[in-house]
C-alpha cells in the first residue's frame, strides 16, 4: 500500500510487534501486582476441578452395587451424594470463573491505559509513517479481540487445563495402567498441536497485518472521497479496497480450513485413548484387578477429557488470534515514552531556523537550505504555489518532524523538547465528542465558564456557541450536534486562546472556512496570535497581507521576504502571485 505526500509517494512503514517472548514478559508485568487474586482463582478452581472429579467414582459405585444386587437405601445414598457433588462443584466453579474473569478484566483495562497513553505519545511523523489504518486496527479490532478472548478463552482454558490434569491424576488412582492407556492418545494430540500452532501464529499475524492494510485502504478511499471523484479515480479506488479485501478473505478461508484440519485429527486421538482404556479395563476385570465399576468410572474418566481437551486445544485457535493482537499491542506500548517536555523561558520567543533541508525519501528533498528568523511577537506568512514546501516547513517548525539537516530552534530549545508553550493548528481540526465546554477544556482543564466564554467571544464565536439547543452544555461532535468547517475552525482557535502558548503555528488554519466565513476567520485569527510569535501558512494572501513580514516559497526555498508593501513594489513572485489572485476576486480587498 501506498501514500502520497505532495508528488512524493512511499510505503507505510508498520508500527512495531513485539516478539513472543517479549509478549510473555508484558503478560507478566501486568499480572505480577495482581498475584494474590491469581492464587486465589487458581485455589478455587483447582477445588472445584476435583469436587467434579467424584462423579466418575460415584456413578462406578453404583454400578457395583446394581451387579452385586445391592441395597437401593446404598443406591440412594450414592445418588444423593452425586446431587450434592454437583450443587458443590457448580458454585466453586462460579466463583473460580468469576474471579478469572476479574482478573482478566483487571489486566486488559491496564494494558489499555498502558496502550492508549504510548499511542499518544507517539511522534506524529511515526503515526502518519504508519498510517491511521495500522493504529486504528490496533485500538478496535485487537482490543476487541483479547477482550473478547479474556472475558471468554481465559476462564474456559484455565478450567479445561485444570481438568486435564486432575483427570489424569485420578486414573492413575484408579490403577496406572488406565492412566498408560489414557496417554496413547497424547502423541497424536501432541503433534496436532504442534502441526496447528506452526501454521496459526504466522497466519493469524498476517491476518491482523491484513485487515490493517484493508482498514487503512477504506480511511483513504472514503476520507479522500471527494478527491478521488474528482480525478475520476473511483474504478482504482475501489480496486484498491477489493484487493485488501479479498487478501483477508484468502487468510480467512485459510484459517478455516486449518481449523478443520486441526478438529480431524484431534478425532483420531479421541478414538485411540477411549479403545486403549476399554481394552485395558475388560483385560483388568477379566483378570480380577477391577471391579466392573471401577472400569466404568475409568472409561467415564477418559470420556470427560474429550470436551476439556478439545477445548483447550480449540482455545488455541482463539489464543493464537489473541497472542497475535496482544503482541501489536504491546509492540505500541514497549515504544519509548516522549521525554518530558519543557516549556518556554519567560520573555522573548524568537524562532530561528538554519541551514534547514528535508525530504520524504532519499534523493528527493522538499526543502533545499532554509535560513528563516522569526522574531518576538512577529506574525509570519508562508506563500506559495501548492508544492513549494510551505506545509513541510511549517511541520518541522512545530516539531512533528525532525528535518534531514539543518536546526530549528524555538526560544533557544529544539521544538520537540518544548512543552505547552508551542501550538499547531491546521485544517484538519477535530471536534471531540461530547458537551462543546468539555471540548474547549482539553486546552486547559481548569478554565471556568466565564474563561471559556471570553476564549469564544475573543474568536466572534459566543454568539452562535451560546444560540446552540443547550448553550456550551450541547453535545458537539459524533451523535451530537455538528458544526460546519468555520465553526471548528473558531472552536479551535478558542482552544488555542485558553492553551496560551507563546508560539503558534497555523497551517492553513481557514483553509475549511467558506468565501462567506473566510474574512470572519481571518479576523479570529488575528485576535488569537494577537501578542504571540506566529509563523501562519496562508491560504487566502489577504490574510498573508495583514502579516508582518511575508515569506515566499518556491521549490523549496525561499526565494522572497519582506511586507506586503515591499513585495509588491519588487515586482517579483509575490506581486505575480498577488495580481492572479486579485483579478479572480474583481477589484481585490
Amino acid at each position: 500500500m501506498t501514500e502520497t505526500r505532495g508528488t512524493t509517494t512511499f510505503a507505510p512503514t508498520l508500527l512495531p510487534t513485539a516478539t513472543p517472548s517479549r509478549t510473555r514478559a508484558a503478560v507478566a508485568e501486568l499480572l505480577r501486582p495482581h498475584r494474590t487474586l491469581a492464587l486465589t482463582a487458581f485455589a478455587v478452581m483447582v477445588g472445584a476441578t476435583a469436587i467434579g472429579l467424584l462423579v466418575q467414582p460415584l456413578l462406578g459405585r453404583i454400578v457395583d452395587l446394581a451387579a452385586d444386587h445391592g441395597s437401593a437405601d446404598a443406591i440412594t445414598t450414592t445418588a444423593a451424594l452425586l446431587v450434592a457433588v454437583s450443587v458443590a462443584q457448580g458454585l466453586t466453579t462460579g466463583l473460580g470463573l468469576s474471579l478469572i474473569s476479574r482478573l482478566g478484566e483487571t489486566t486488559l483495562a491496564r494494558l489499555r491505559e498502558r496502550f492508549v497513553e504510548r499511542a499518544l505519545g507517539l511522534p506524529l511523523e511515526r503515526v502518519e509513517k504508519a498510517g491511521a489504518g495500522d493504529l486504528t486496527a490496533r485500538v478496535t479490532a485487537d482490543v476487541s479481540l483479547i477482550a473478547e478472548a479474556v472475558r471468554s478463552a481465559l476462564p474456559e482454558l484455565a478450567r479445561s487445563l485444570l481438568t486435564i490434569v486432575l483427570t489424569l491424576g485420578a486414573l492413575a488412582l484408579l490403577d496406572w495402567r488406565f492412566l498408560l492407556a489414557a496417554l496413547l492418545a497424547v502423541p497424536v494430540q501432541v503433534l496436532t498441536a504442534r502441526w496447528y500452532v506452526a501454521r496459526a501464529v504466522p497466519l493469524y499475524a498476517a491476518q491482523r497485518v491484513a485487515a490493517g492494510a484493508q482498514q487503512q485502504q477504506l480511511l483513504d478511499t472514503i476520507g479522500g472521497a471527494p478527491t478521488v471523484r474528482a480525478f475520476r479515480l473511483e474504478r482504482e479506488h475501489t480496486e484498491r479496497v477489493t484487493q485488501r479485501s479479498w487478501s483477508v478473505v484468502e487468510l480467512t478461508l485459510r484459517g478455516l480450513k486449518l481449523v478443520l484440519g486441526f478438529y480431524s485429527r484431534l478425532h483420531i486421538g479421541e478414538y485411540i485413548g477411549l479403545a486403549a482404556v476399554l481394552i485395558t479395563g475388560y483385560w483388568l476385570v477379566h483378570q480380577g484387578s477391577a471391579s466392573i465399576g471401577t472400569a466404568t468410572a475409568a472409561a467415564l474418566y477418559f470420556h470427560s477429557l474429550f470436551n476439556p481437551i478439545n477445548a483447550a486445544l480449540a482455545l488455541l485457535d482463539d489464543a493464537q488470534s489473541a497472542t497475535a493482537s496482544l503482541a501489536r499491542l504491546v509492540g505500541v506500548t514497549d515504544e519509548p515514552p516522549a521525554p518530558p517536555g519543557r516549556a518556554l523561558e519567560p520573555g522573548a520567543v524568537e524562532v530561528t531556523v538554519r541551514g534547514l533541508s528535508h525530504a520524504y525519501r532519499p534523493g528527493h528533498p522538499v526543502l533545499h537550505d532554509i535560513d528563516l528568523t522569526v522574531r518576538h511577537g512577529e506574525r509570519v506568512a508562508l506563500v506559495g504555489a501548492s508544492g513549494a514546501g510551505k506545509t513541510t516547513l511549517a511541520r518541522l517548525i512545530a516539531g512533528i518532524q525532525e528535518p534531514i539537516a539543518g536546526s530549528v530552534l524555538v526560544g533557544g530549545l529544539p521544538p520537540t523538547e518544548i512543552s505547552g508553550s508551542l501550538a499547531l493548528i491546521t485544517q484538519e481540526t477535530h471536534v471531540f465528542a461530547g458537551p462543546l465546554a468539555d471540548d474547549l477544556r482539553l486546552a486547559r482543564p481548569d478554565a471556568t465558564d466565564d474563561d471559556l466564554r471570553t476564549a469564544l467571544d475573543t474568536v466572534e464565536a459566543l454568539a452562535w456557541a451560546e444560540a446552540l439547543p443547550e448553550g456550551l452544555d450541547t453535545v458537539v461532535g459524533d451523535g451530537g450536534h455538528r458544526l460546519d468547517g468555520a465553526r471548528t475552525q473558531a472552536l479551535a482557535l478558542a482552544r488555542l486562546i485558553l492553551a496560551d502558548p507563546a508560539f503558534v503555528v497555523l497551517d492553513e488554519a481557514t483553509a475549511e472556512a467558506g468565501s462567506a466565513g473566510a474574512r470572519s476567520l481571518e479576523k479570529a485569527v488575528a485576535r488569537a496570535v494577537d501578542g504571540r510569535t506566529a509563523l501562519i501558512v496562508a491560504h487566502r494572501l489577504s490574510q498573508a497581507a495583514a502579516a508582518d513580514r511575508i515569506v515566499v516559497m518556491d521549490g523549496g526555498r525561499i526565494v522572497e521576504s519582506g511586507t506586503h508593501d515591499e513585495l509588491r513594489a519588487a515586482e517579483g513572485p509575490y506581486a505575480a502571485l498577488w495580481e492572479a489572485w486579485s483579478d479572480t476576486r474583481g477589484d481585490g480587498p
